[in-house]
């Protein structure tokens, strides 16, 4: 049986799913990613030769189904098969803890689901401190471990928010979520700076007009910096 059935055996089991966005890691036993790696480069080969493209001879697809392969599972579905990474979490004591907001700039890169382009972009995460506080590279962590699958970006910005809230213990959260994608840009209208934008606001983000501005505020302000860097 192959690898890949054998997972997906354990995945029906358990009633979860295997969506292009969905982290599977914990169905995958040791030693599993590589064997899907070896199982998955003939079917990249395979999809080469439909396309007429010689991997015989041609110097430059010889080893491109190998590639191809690895990079899928290694590195831009890598949040599918890898667990979340382990957030360093340290309590914000009420007595002397941190009661203002944080908002912090992570660069993403995701794959588009319905036609796997490239989607870049930036997401700013902003909190009200609650009962935990992330280190600050955790953030960013959390939020390319969500990105790094087949996924929307409307999808995306909701994990992102999601995530964030069960590692914080926090219910005030914003996520504002700016990237281009592939699949607008190199197919179809190809419309070479077109921007997409959403937002997802949580708790006081959503409930509390003054939250909301300063979240804004500090997202613009986040945005001259880096133009400006």
């Amino acid at each position: 049986m192959k690898t890949s059935q054998k997972i997906k055996q354990r995945i029906d089991a358990a009633g979860a799913r295997a969506w292009a966005n969905d982290n599977i890691s914990e169905f995958i036993e040791e030693g599993e990613k590589q064997q899907l790696i070896e199982e998955v480069m003939p079917a990249f080969e395979n999809v080469l030769q439909s396309l007429v493209i010689d991997t015989k001879t041609d110097p430059n697809s010889m080893d491109t189904a190998k590639r191809w392969a690895k990079m899928y599972i290694n590195e831009i579905m890598s949040g599918r098969y890898d667990k979340m990474p382990n957030p360093s979490a340290f309590p914000n004591y009420i007595e002397n803890g941190y009661e203002g907001m944080l908002v912090v700039r992570s660069e993403l890169t995701s794959l588009c689901s319905h036609h796997h382009q490239t989607v870049k972009g930036v997401a700013y995460i902003g909190i009200l401190a609650g009962p935990k506080l992330l280190g600050l590279s955790k953030y960013t962590r959390i939020a390319q471990w969500c990105a790094m699958r087949g996924t929307l970006q409307e999808e995306l910005n909701v994990m992102i928010a999601n995530t964030i809230m069960e590692q914080t213990g926090s219910n005030d959260v914003g996520v504002y979520v700016q990237a281009t994608h592939g699949c607008c840009e190199n197919r179809g209208i190809r419309a070479k700076s077109s921007l997409t934008q959403t937002t997802v606001l949580r708790g006081a983000f959503k409930e509390d007009p003054s939250v909301r501005k300063e979240f804004i505020d500090n997202v613009k302000l986040q945005q001259e910096f880096a133009q400006g860097a």
